[in-house]
C-alpha cells in the first residue's frame, strides 16, 4: 500500500495554522533556508534522524558517526536528512532509575515526530531503555520508521583474561566483596571492563532489544550484532538511511510490520537468545502501544519448546562481537525457522523467511543447533502462586540448577535503604539456604522499578564462598546479571501485594519446574497481616513524578503510562492453542 498521493509530504506536513496555509509554508521555508538549504533540497523526501547523543551516555558515543552515515544513505537515495534531538537515557547516569525516565523519552520521541515535518524517521538508540522508549513513541505516531541500534562495545582484557561489561563487572565486584581480590586489582579492572563506546558486550538488555528489533522486522536484517566501532555498523547506518527513504515513498508504516506474527517471533527470539528479563517488560509495552496484550502464561508455554541456543554471557561464555562473527541474529533465526512466522514483513521490504534464506551458512561455535541446544527450554520462566498472584519471572538459563527447586527461610528487607543498611552487617541472621526478599522496589514503590532485584550476597556469606542464593523482589535486574533471582512480583508490595506481608522467618517455596512461588503461611495469618498493613507514604506534589505515580502500570502491562495505551484489541499474544 502506498501513501495517498493527495496526502501532504515533506515540508507541507503539519503546518502551523495562521489561517493562511500558503503563508505558513512560506514562513517555514524562509526560516529553514537560513540554514543554507536550497529549494531542490527542501522539495525532497524528508527523513528525520533522532539524535540521542550525550556526553553522559557512552553507549551512544558513536552517535555522530552513525548520524553522518545515515545522512549519507538518505542522500544517496535522493532524500533530505534532518537531524533532531530527544531525551537521552544512560543506564548508569539516570536517577532514580533509567526505567523511571523511559516513558518520558517515549513521550518526547512521539511528540517530536508528530510536531515536525518528516516522511519517515530513523531512531538511533542503544542503551537499555532507549530502544523500547523510541519504539513505544514512534509506533504511536505510526510514521514509517527504522530502528538503528548503536551496537555493542568491544571487549578488553585484564591480566590475560578477556573481559567486557557488564557481567564481568558483577563477577569481579563479587570477588572483591568476597576478598578474593584486593583494592589495587579492583581499581585496575575498573579501567579494563569497557573497551570502547557502545552498549554492554553481553546479552544484556541493550543487546536483547537489538536482537528483538531485528526479529520483529523493525530494524534491518543483520543489524543487531555489529559492534559500535566497526565499519559494519556504519554500513548498517547508511543502509538504514537509504531504506528509510524507500519506505517513506512506499508508506510502510509500523502497523504493517509490528503485527501479531512479528511479536510472536520476537518472543521466540527472546527465549532462544537467553535474553534479558527486561525484554518481556519492554515487549509488553511496545505491543500495548499497538493494541496487543502479551499472555505471559502462553509465553511460558512457548518457552517449554523453545531452547536457548546462544552461548553468550550471562547464560553462556561468549560476547556480542563473537555472535557477530558467527553470523549475527540470522544464524539464530535459521535454527529457529520451524518455530517462526516466516511470512512476517520486515522493513527491508522482504519477509523474514526471505531474509534468512539470503544469508550464507557456515560453521561457528556461538549459536547451538536446535536439536543440540545450550539449554533445553527458554531462558525465562513465568511463575505464579500466592506470593505472586499476578505473576513473576525468573531467568532460568542464568540460575543455579540446584536452587530452582528450593524451600527456605525468608530474610526480609523492607526497601532498598534497609537492605543497604543491613546486608553487610556481621550480625545479620542469614544462612546460605535462606531466601533474600526485598520489598518496595516496584514501579510505584521505588519509584521506577530499579534493577535492585540483583541483591548482593551478604558479605559474611560472600567471604565463605557463597555465590548464589534465591532472591525475590518486585523489582528488575540488569540483563547482564546472573543468579537464582525472582523478579517482577505482581502486584508490587507498595500496592499491598502479598510480597508486602512477608516477614523474616517465613518459609517460601520456589519450584521453577512447577512454575510456582508460594509463601508457606496460613491464610488466617495472612489476613491478619493484611489488616495491619499500612500503605507507604509516597508524595509527589508536582511534575513528572506526580504524572508517573498517577499513571504507571504494573510489570505485566509493561510499566507504561495508562493514558498512553490505546484500547486493547481482542487479541492476546501468543495465540492460545487448542488443548
Amino acid at each position: 500500500m502506498t501513501r495517498d498521493e493527495n496526502s501532504k509530504t515533506g515540508l507541507k506536513q503539519g503546518l502551523v495554522n495562521y489561517g493562511d496555509e500558503g503563508f505558513s509554508l512560506f514562513l517555514r521555508k524562509a526560516f529553514i533556508k537560513g540554514a543554507g538549504y536550497s529549494d531542490d533540497a527542501l522539495n525532497r523526501t524528508i527523513v528525520g534522524i533522532v539524535n540521542t547523543g550525550s556526553d553522559y551516555n557512552p553507549c551512544h558515543g558513536n552517535a555522530p558517526q552513525l548520524i553522518e552515515a545515515v545522512k549519507r544513505g538518505v542522500m544517496l537515495e535522493g532524500g533530505l536528512p534532518i537531524v533532531f534531538p530527544t531525551v537521552s537515557i544512560a543506564e548508569s547516569f539516570s536517577n532514580p532509575t533509567s526505567m523511571y525516565l523511559r516513558n518520558l523519552m517515549a513521550i518526547d520521541t512521539e511528540e517530536m515526530i508528530r510536531a515536525q515535518p518528516m516522511d519517515s524517521v530513523v531512531l538511533i538508540g542503544g542503551c537499555d531503555k532507549t530502544v523500547p522508549a523510541q519504539l513505544m513513541g514512534a509506533v504511536s505516531a505510526n510514521l514509517p520508521l527504522i530502528q538503528l541500534v548503536t551496537g555493542a562495545m568491544l571487549t578488553s582484557g585484564h591480566r590475560g583474561v578477556r573481559v567486557g561489561a557488564c557481567t564481568d563487572c558483577r563477577r569481579y565486584w563479587g570477588m572483591y566483596r568476597g576478598q578474593e581480590i584486593d583494592d589495587q586489582e579492583i581499581d585496575e579492572v575498573n579501567g579494563k571492563l569497557v573497551g570502547s563506546v557502545g552498549t554492554c558486550s553481553v546479552m544484556g538488555t541493550a543487546s536483547t532489544m537489538a536482537c528483538l528489533s531485528e526479529a520483529m522486522g523493525i530494524a534491518l536484517p543483520g543489524s543487531a550484532s555489529p559492534p559500535a566501532v566497526t565499519a559494519d555498523r556504519m554500513r548498517v547506518a547508511e543502509n538504514s538511511g537509504r531504506q528509510a527513504v524507500i519506505n517513506a515513498r512506499a508508506g510502510v508504516t509500523p502497523d504493517r510490520i509490528l503485527t501479531e506474527k512479528a511479536f510472536e517471533n520476537a518472543l521466540r527470539v527472546l527465549l532462544a537468545i537467553g535474553g534479558s528479563t527486561n525484554g518481556i517488560i519492554h515487549l509488553t509495552a511496545i505491543a500495548g502501544r499497538m493494541g496487543y496484550e502479551i499472555d505471559l502464561e502462553m509465553f511460558d508455554r512457548m518457552g517449554r519448546d523453545t531452547p536457548v541456543l546462544v552461548d553468550l554471557k550471562p547464560s553462556g561464555q561468549h560476547y556480542m562481537e563473537d555472535l557477530h562473527r558467527a553470523g549475527g541474529l540470522p544464524t539464530v533465526l535459521r535454527e529457529l525457522k520451524p518455530l517462526l512466522h516466516l511470512d512476517a514483513l520486515t522493513v527491508s521490504g522482504r519477509t523474514l523467511g526471505e531474509e534468512i534464506d539470503a544469508v550464507a551458512t557456515f560453521e561457528q561455535q556461538v549459536v547451538y543447533r536446535f536439536d543440540q541446544p545450550l539449554y533445553p527450554s527458554g531462558g525465562i520462566a513465568f511463575l505464579r502462586g500466592n506470593l505472586a498472584p499476578g505473576g513473576a519471572i525468573i531467568k532460568q538459563s542464568a540460575a543455579d540448577p540446584e536452587l530452582m527447586e528450593h524451600e527456605g527461610r525468608a530474610v526480609v528487607f523492607e526497601d532498598a535503604a534497609d537492605m543497604a543498611a543491613r546486608i553487610d552487617d556481621p550480625e545479620l541472621d542469614v544462612e546460605a539456604d535462606d531466601i533474600l526478599v526485598l520489598k518496595s522496589i516496584g514501579p510505584v514503590g521505588a519509584p521506577g522499578m530499579p534493577e535492585a532485584g540483583y541483591l548482593p550476597i551478604p558479605r559474611k556469606l560472600a567471604r565463605q564462598g557463597i555465590r548464589d542464593m534465591v532472591r525475590i523482589s518486585d523489582g528488575r535486574m540488569s540483563g547482564t546479571a546472573a543468579g537464582t533471582i525472582v523478579l517482577h512480583v505482581t502486584p508490587e508490595s507498595a500496592l499491598g501485594g502479598p510480597l508486602a506481608l512477608v516477614r523474616s522467618g517465613d518459609r517460601i517455596r520456589l519450584s521453577v519446574n512447577a512454575r510456582s512461588l508460594d509463601l508457606l503461611v496460613d491464610e488466617a495469618e495472612l489476613e491478619h497481616r493484611r489488616q495491619q498493613w499500612q500503605a507507604p507514604v509516597i508524595i509527589a506534589e508536582r511534575g513528572y513524578r506526580k504524572l508517573f505515580l498517577e499513571q504507571i502500570t504494573q510489570a505485566d502491562q509493561g510499566c507504561d503510562f495508562a493514558f498512553l495505551r490505546p484500547p486493547m484489541r481482542d487479541r492476546r499474544i501468543p495465540h492460545r492453542q487448542e488443548e
